[in-house]
């Protein structure tokens, strides 16, 4: 689903990735993770084609990252971390704006996203305007623009920031369903044991390169530590 190779990003003389090579299956749930300033963000940004590489390739679906772009956008949901909505726009204002940005009719973006306002529990809210929303429901409304289009590669960029527990669950949920039904999801977070207990394998990356790949209990044996947490600090210091 995702093939990447040699991807590299420089800003000025900041090699912010350096080589990135990786193959992300259809149905997998894959966690990138490293420490602040390792190059997680970058990397999702450019699979999200905000940001073009320096040099590398990726493919998406078979589709080119830099000669494909809006192809990519069509079968992509992103979340970014710490994202700024429309505080002018209602909840379902902006829902709507994104669902005509994918070309859902209005009928079929109400049929898939009402059962998920329902579900993060934004019914009484969704008609107000997002300036008087918690951090915590711009984050549901933000996952709900990512997921109302059933992108085939979600992007999620530390996805339970400001989240509750009941909304945790239940993206955890949907995740679950997402790679059933053999779509793919790269999962950034620095909430290791979310990240342990989510995804099929993980990749750390550490001052721009990929320094562990594999699932976490297969990283933990052949390391030879005791916890996730410990492999992610003796990898990344």
């Amino acid at each position: 689903m995702v093939e990447i190779h040699e991807l590299t990003r420089r800003y000025g003389n900041l090699e912010a990735l350096r080589g990135l090579n990786l193959s992300i299956l259809p149905g997998e749930t894959f966690g990138l993770l490293g420490p602040n300033g390792a190059g997680k963000s970058t990397t999702i940004k450019i699979l999200a084609t905000l940001l073009r590489p320096t040099s590398g390739t990726a493919r998406l679906r078979g589709y080119d990252l830099v000669d494909q772009a809006n192809d990519i956008r069509r079968i992509i949901g992103y979340v970014p971390e710490g994202a700024d909505l429309y505080d002018a726009l209602t909840g379902a204002e902006f829902l709507d704006l994104v669902a005509d940005l994918h070309r859902l009719s209005p009928t079929e973006a109400a049929r898939r996203r009402d059962p998920l306002v329902d579900a993060f529990a934004l019914t009484d809210a969704i008609g107000r305007p997002i300036g008087g929303y918690s951090k915590g429901m711009k984050q549901k409304v933000l996952l709900i623009a990512a997921l109302q289009h059933d992108p085939e590669i979600l992007l999620l960029d530390e996805p339970l920031d400001g989240l509750d527990v009941a909304a945790q669950e239940h993206l955890k949920g949907i995740l679950r369903k997402h790679t059933a039904a053999g779509r793919t999801v790269i999962y950034s977070s620095h909430i290791l044991e979310v990240v342990e207990r989510v995804c099929d394998r993980v990749g750390i990356i550490h001052r721009g390169r990929l320094v562990a790949l594999g699932p976490p209990h297969q990283l933990i044996a052949e390391n030879g530590q005791s916890s996730f947490a410990e492999l992610f600090l003796s990898l990344t210091g």
